[in-house]
């Protein structure tokens, strides 16, 4: 049974999913853009037998708090401290991170800070790697970052639309049909928000903070060697397959497994993604 709470973090409320016995090795599922924990709600279900699942949304996101710009610095820093927050008050002393667009920015923060709690990654269309950028997401960001304006901002205001939304989860797809649009119904009802684009234009500039982290990430790669399962839609033409091999040179002894999907994998495979992590963690 998935357990739907919330708890408050740095004053604000944070919602998660949790799922199976804590005694089990726990197991962090951190989402992209444009979801939330509502991504996993397939998976986790699917991992509750053998790990201790938490699924937490970021504030912004899902059902946790989404305070104005004016209230709240959406920044990777932040969103992070809020999760890193959440872990302390849930005592979880070690954690697989389970990783996806957004969540390994978050992810590879939290395993910077604390290395040794980090038992494993699954790591599943994030990038550490500039070589994973594919040219969609290159045309938001570039320019946003060089000078952020009326002009700069106007891809990126392309990237929250509904038909970006929904074109990010049936790109790649093996069948469309197969695709819930509860998917992209839930995630643009809570982009849609009054004020609300604000808080995400932060983040797509705030991303270049990212960047400039990806070589300590990948010293700490080489330095920890954490155990590493990659699983990556390859059909992906916002996070490339090029992003997933990278890691390789770091992780060497880390386990790539091509899906036939795009950035969003889980509604086609689950169950694939699910036998996958047991076999690398699960014994």
């Amino acid at each position: 049974m998935t357990l739907y709470k919330f708890a408050t973090v740095h004053d604000r409320q944070m919602f998660y999913r949790e799922a199976g016995d804590p005694t089990h090795p726990t197991i962090l599922l951190l989402h992209g853009f444009p979801t939330s924990s509502f991504m996993f709600r397939d998976l986790i279900p699917l991992l509750a037998d053998r790990f201790h699942v938490i699924a937490p949304d970021y504030i912004g996101f899902g059902q946790s708090d989404a305070p104005s710009v004016a209230a709240f610095d959406y920044s990777f820093e932040n969103l992070t401290a809020h999760v890193a927050g959440l872990i302390e008050q849930l005592g979880l002393s070690s954690y697989i991170l389970y990783m996806q667009d957004y969540g390994g920015p978050v992810g590879f923060r939290l395993f910077t800070r604390n290395p040794k709690a980090v038992t494993g990654f699954v790591i599943q269309n994030t990038n550490a790697y500039m070589a994973g950028v594919g040219e969609m997401p290159a045309q938001v960001f570039l320019p946003l970052w060089e000078k952020r304006d009326a002009a700069s901002e106007a891809p990126a205001r392309r990237l929250l639309a509904a038909e970006t939304t929904k074109y990010q989860y049936q790109v790649g797809a093996r069948n469309v049909e197969a695709i819930s649009p509860d998917n992209w119904t839930h995630d643009q009802a809570l982009l849609d928000r009054p004020g609300h684009d604000a808080a995400h234009l932060d983040l797509l500039e705030d991303y270049k903070t990212n960047v400039a982290l990806y070589e300590s990430w990948h010293q700490a790669f080489r330095t920890h060697r954490p155990k590493t399962l990659i699983v990556w839609g390859k059909n992906d033409p916002f996070f490339v397959p090029a992003g997933a091999e990278a890691y390789l040179a770091d992780l060497p002894d880390a386990r790539l497994v091509w899906l036939d999907a795009g950035h969003f994998v889980l509604d086609e495979n689950a169950a694939t993604v699910a036998a996958e992590i047991k076999t690398s963690f699960a014994g």
